[in-house]
């Protein structure tokens, strides 16, 4: 039965896809491909959520090796969710890639953006879904070259420097990645993480074990961005084609932030990590950094696209925070986080794209006025920034509620008052791009400037109805991530 594949399905399919662009070659049939490719893989991710939640966890072993012997995909309502959220992602763009990379990428290279598109999109698939610690770790470096390709298909120059500086900095998180998973291995004897979480009670206090936790720690928050390991994703982000730039802003430090929480609490444990050890101090520390400093930096920023990825180095610490307060209703507000900051960070890239569809650039002092020239399209970024500052009645606001909620829980009232102030800088840089799209009169291009053809105006509207229809009924987004949370604590994998 193919319902018996479905986990190797998951990678496999879009693989095939970015082969069958490369060979092919020719741009629409590229686009078609992926667009098919990408649009079976949430029905995919889906089925096996059903799957999760009606008959448990599903163990999918490769080859007929059965693990610990073989390579093993494991999929529980942790990555379940996870793998729901990229696929999801990575199709609900591909109608406005159409339009969008014609416009940005030169003809001769647009079956290469697809074929890389699924590559990065298979190698993100696959790092949720393996059960493999070096799996994970090919799988890593499968995405994470892709992504240095996208970002390096930008139009401006500097998008070259940009994957360049990427290149050498995710490679020095992932070599700190595998050193502590040879570390990991040389303690344990295994790779699977069934069978390393199941050894490793026993050598848990030696110097090895403790020195593959910081490894492992520092290789994740290097690919996750978190304050001050952040340095590669500003220019990163603001350099990527516009598809891009939404789609990795979207999942791939939501993928590493998984592999973080599954060593943390399905391997080493919580009573280990944030009870015998100062896990949670450092990690608050960095993530309320990473809140205000982003935010701060944000602030002064005179191009939009770049703005936005200071905006999701402060977003990237809130996520952080809940994995540091270490308790249920925190780590639920960290989760859920993953899920709507991938709505609201995608409807304000692909606002931005479609207005420089029009004006050919995101600088703020050429947006004067595009307001009242794009009312649809600034219509969804206004939506989608007030997610983003955490207005009720948006996603940005359940997460912040439930963060808040963990901080109270704890008594520390004053982090939760930090949670608000930093949300009110959000206030000001989203507040700039407002009054100057809305309140100016429009100037140069915006003049001649009109709404972006359909395809990639619906894209945007449908990310940013979410913000609000996920914000003002959050039972299916909150209700997964507290279950995945729960899956968490109890330290299950099977």
């Amino acid at each position: 039965m193919i319902f018996d594949h479905l986990p190797a399905l998951q990678v496999a399919l879009p693989l095939a896809g970015a082969a069958l662009c490369a060979l092919i070659d020719r741009r629409h049939i590229a686009w078609a491909i992926a667009a098919i490719v990408c649009f079976a893989m949430p029905v995919i991710a889906v089925l096996m959520v059903i799957q999760v939640l009606t008959s448990g966890p599903i163990s999918y072993a490769f080859g007929g090796w059965e693990p610990p012997y073989g390579i093993e995909y494991h999929i529980d309502v942790v990555n379940g969710f996870l793998l729901v959220l990229v696929s999801v992602m990575g199709a609900i763009v591909m109608p406005y890639a159409r339009l969008s990379v014609a416009a940005e990428i030169p003809e001769n290279k647009q079956a290469w953006f697809y074929c890389v598109y699924l590559l990065c999109l298979a190698g993100l698939l696959g790092m949720a879904a393996t059960g493999d610690a070096f799996n994970a770790f090919v799988f890593m470096e499968i995405s994470s070259l892709a992504m240095y390709v996208l970002i390096a298909l930008g139009s401006d120059r500097r998008a070259l420097v940009a994957a360049y500086q990427y290149l050498i900095l995710g490679t020095i998180g992932a070599t700190f990645y595998v050193i502590g998973v040879g570390l990991l291995l040389a303690m344990t004897g295994t790779l699977n993480f069934v069978e390393m979480a199941e050894r490793i009670v026993e050598v848990e206090n030696t110097r090895p074990v403790l020195a593959a936790l910081a490894f492992i720690t520092v290789g994740m928050c290097l690919k996750l961005a978190l304050f001050p390991l952040h340095v590669w994703l500003p220019n990163a982000y603001t350099g990527a084609p516009t598809v891009a730039t939404a789609f990795i802003a979207s999942t791939a430090t939501k993928v590493a932030v998984y592999l973080l929480l599954r060593y943390y609490f399905s391997i080493f444990g919580v009573v280990f990590v944030f009870d015998d050890l100062p896990v949670t101090p450092i990690l608050m520390v960095m993530s309320l950094a990473g809140m205000f400093a982003g935010s701060f930096v944000a602030i002064f920023q005179t191009n939009v696209k770049r703005m936005l990825a200071y905006s999701s180095v402060a977003q990237m610490g809130y996520i952080t925070l809940g994995i540091a307060l270490a308790t249920p209703v925190g780590l639920t507000g960290g989760i859920v986080h993953l899920f709507n900051h991938a709505l609201m960070k995608g409807a304000l890239f692909l606002a931005l794209g479609c207005v420089a569809y029009r004006i050919g650039n995101c600088k703020l002092d050429n947006m004067a006025g595009i307001g009242r020239r794009m009312p649809l399209t600034m219509a969804a970024f206004v939506v989608a920034g007030l997610s983003l500052i955490g207005v009720p009645g948006t996603v940005g606001f359940i997460s912040k509620w439930y963060l808040a909620l963990g901080a109270i829980e704890q008594g520390w009232w004053w982090l939760a008052f930090l949670i608000v102030a930093s949300s009110l800088l959000a206030v000001i840089y989203v507040g700039k791009v407002v009054e100057l799209a809305w309140f100016r009169t429009p100037t140069g291009a915006v003049v001649e400037a009109t709404e972006p053809p359909l395809a990639m105006l619906v894209t945007t509207w449908i990310l940013a109805a979410a913000c609000v229809v996920f914000g003002l009924d959050a039972d299916m987004t909150a209700g997964l991530a507290a279950r995945a949370a729960d899956v968490l604590f109890a330290g299950l994998l099977r």
